[in-house]
């Protein structure tokens, strides 16, 4: 199976249904009165966690979701019916950004958990519900608030306990398929895995933990060199990292040289990465030019503070010491809240929707920009004298007027608000 870690999608919630402008008209029921229905609510667009799904893969051919609109509202009172949510299932470790902004929505981590990306647009109001004192016979309704739309991005970062990483050929997918039911390609070549590589490791009857085989880190993989900088990212969620070394050497590397320059392309990537805490795990020793680098390697391991591990993967010399201890290590775990980056969500309720600034573009229009006073113009019917009115009464109330004349404006001049644009008039 394909293994895609990133992608693109565009969503989009569904629209409010309109709102009607009707009239009680019933034989025995004089002055009926305005009767028209509200409009329902756009579908929500939803993420969820789903167990069955382990890649982005299914993106590759569906990459535009759309919730369904709300129904209009009918007369005598009838309200529209709200649409249904429309849920996309992602795999955990899912994280959903914004393509724009950048901004975390929502880092999606246990099987189950949803979140809402996109919200569906509220339904008009009937103009029944606009019926006062003042006004007994409204003839306007609104239209449905659009639902909201966006593009994303998806990024997958791998839910493992135990992140492998190493230069190409030191033995991570050996190590992988020696301790678990996984069975990653084998070969005597560079880049033989060029997908993570997942494998669930027993420590005993009833607890397990699982270990991810990073592929593609060598010197320069935080630029971009080599399979290293697509799949860095995996690194981050990982509790324990093992540092694989070829102790044998045989194709022509120090394994302390690799050692310094694999750590140096984790710090580039991350500081939060090059914190963690490492196993330092020499690989190969069934083979003679490993015994030469042996003594240096338990050096290096005392002098950065490291347990050190010799084993063949091959042999399975000293797997079950290192499998036992890193099982042992994750059953003492602690998380430590203080080092966790703070992650950015995105909260619809953070921008002040009554907030109006004004800005003007190259041709010089004046461009009013505010979530209540866009969303107002969307709903409004300007083809209806009554609405038109409300329309002109809110934007006095919010001091619009005062607003364009501090920045200048004069008499014939172009405002633009949302898709709609009009001459200025004292």
């Amino acid at each position: 199976m394909q293994f895609i870690d990133r992608t693109r999608v565009i969503v989009k919630a569904g629209d409010g249904g309109h709102g009607k402008s009707a009239f009680r008209r019933e034989k025995f029921i004089p002055k009926g009165g305005p009767s028209g229905g509200d409009g329902g609510r756009g579908g929500d667009i939803i993420f969820v966690v789903d167990q069955n799904m382990n890649t982005l893969l299914d993106f590759r051919y569906h990459r535009k979701f759309k919730a369904e609109n709300g129904e209009n509202g009918d007369i005598k009172n009838q309200y529209g019916k709200n649409a249904p949510a429309c849920y996309v299932k992602v795999p955990a470790g899912t994280i959903v950004k914004d393509e724009e902004t950048g901004e975390v929505l929502a880092d999606l981590t246990e099987i189950g958990q949803e979140a809402v990306i996109c919200k569906g647009g509220r339904g008009g109001r009937g103009n029944a519900k606009f019926a006062n004192a003042a006004n007994r016979a409204p003839t306007f309704a609104e239209f449905g608030e659009p639902g909201e739309a966006r593009n994303l991005i998806l990024e997958l970062k791998l839910l493992a306990d135990v992140g492998l990483v190493g230069y190409p050929s030191v033995g991570k997918s050996s190590l992988v398929a020696s301790v678990s039911a996984a069975r990653p390609e084998i070969a005597e070549y560079h880049f033989t895995t060029i997908t993570p590589v997942l494998g669930v490791v027993k420590t005993d009857y009833e607890k397990s933990f699982v270990m991810a085989d990073i592929p593609g880190l060598i010197e320069g993989a935080a630029d971009g060199v080599g399979l290293g900088h697509d799949f860095l990212r995996h690194v981050e969620r990982t509790k324990l990292i093992l540092h694989i070394v070829d102790a044998s050497g045989i194709e022509g590397r120090d394994p302390v040289d690799d050692f310094y320059k694999i750590n140096a392309e984790l710090k580039k990537y991350s500081e939060k990465i090059a914190r963690r805490t490492q196993i330092l795990v020499a690989n190969k020793i069934d083979l003679p030019e490993a015994q030469e680098n042996l003594p240096r390697l338990k050096a290096l391991a005392e002098k950065e503070g490291l347990k050190f591990f010799a084993i063949s993967a091959a042999t399975r010399e000293g797997v079950k010491e290192l499998i036992s201890y890193v099982g042992e290590w994750l059953d003492n775990y602690v998380e430590e809240p203080e080092q966790e980056e703070e992650v950015k969500v995105y909260d619809e309720t953070a921008e002040d929707p009554d907030k109006i600034t004004i800005t003007r573009n190259d041709a010089g229009d004046f461009i009013v920009h505010g979530k209540a006073i866009e969303k107002l113009v969307i709903m409004t019917n300007f083809n209806n004298d009554e609405a038109v009115r409300r329309f002109q009464y809110i934007w006095r109330i919010k001091g619009i007027d005062e607003k364009l004349r501090e920045r200048g404006i004069k008499e014939g001049q172009t405002v633009r608000i949302g898709e709609m644009e009009f001459e200025y008039r004292e």
